[in-house]
C-alpha cells in the first residue's frame, strides 16, 4: 500500500508529542518544525526554533515526567488535527506556579499545518481550566 500525504502528515505531526514531549527529543524541533514555525500557545505566540524549543523546555522543567498520547488523529489537506491526553507530574516550576507535586491528566486539541514536509504552524488548546484546578490553583465546586 503506498503511503499518502495524509499518512506521511499524521507521522510528521505525532513527532511532537511523542517524540519531543514524551521521549524529551528537543533536538527534533529543528527536523519537524520550518525555520518560520509558528506555535500558537495559551500563553502567546512562539516563533522560530529556538521559541519553539523553548516553550516546550519550559513546559518539561514544569513536568519532567510528562507524557503526551495521541487518542485521536485525522488529516485533511495540509491540516492534520489530533485529540490528546497530557499526563505529568508538577515538579517544576510552570507558568510562575511552583511545585505542587500533583499529578495532572488533561486533553489538548492541536491542529497542525504542514508544507513541504515540515509543520508550520500549530494552534494548542489545552484544558487550562482543568490543568489549574488539579494543580489546585483555582477552586472548582462540584455541587453546583
Amino acid at each position: 500500500m503506498a503511503t499518502t500525504t495524509k499518512d506521511a502528515n499524521k507521522r510528521l505531526a505525532r513527532r511532537v508529542p511523542e517524540e519531543i514531549a514524551t521521549d524529551g527529543n528537543i533536538e527534533a524541533v529543528i527536523e519537524v518544525y520550518a525555520a518560520d514555525a509558528v506555535e500558537h500557545a495559551p500563553d502567546g505566540d512562539y516563533e522560530g526554533h529556538a521559541e519553539i524549543a523553548e516553550s516546550i523546555e519550559d513546559v518539561l522543567a514544569g513536568f519532567p515526567d510528562m507524557e503526551a498520547t495521541v487518542e485521536d488523529i485525522v488529516a485533511e489537506g495540509d491540516t492534520v488535527a489530533m485529540r490528546l491526553t497530557l499526563r505529568g507530574t508538577h515538579e517544576g516550576e510552570f507558568m510562575g506556579i511552583e511545585p505542587t507535586g500533583r499529578s495532572v491528566e488533561i486533553e489538548n486539541m492541536v491542529f497542525t499545518r504542514i508544507e513541504d514536509g515540515k509543520i508550520t504552524e500549530r494552534w494548542l488548546r489545552p484544558d487550562m481550566f482543568g490543568l489549574m484546578s488539579q494543580l489546585g490553583v483555582v477552586d472548582v465546586p462540584l455541587d453546583s
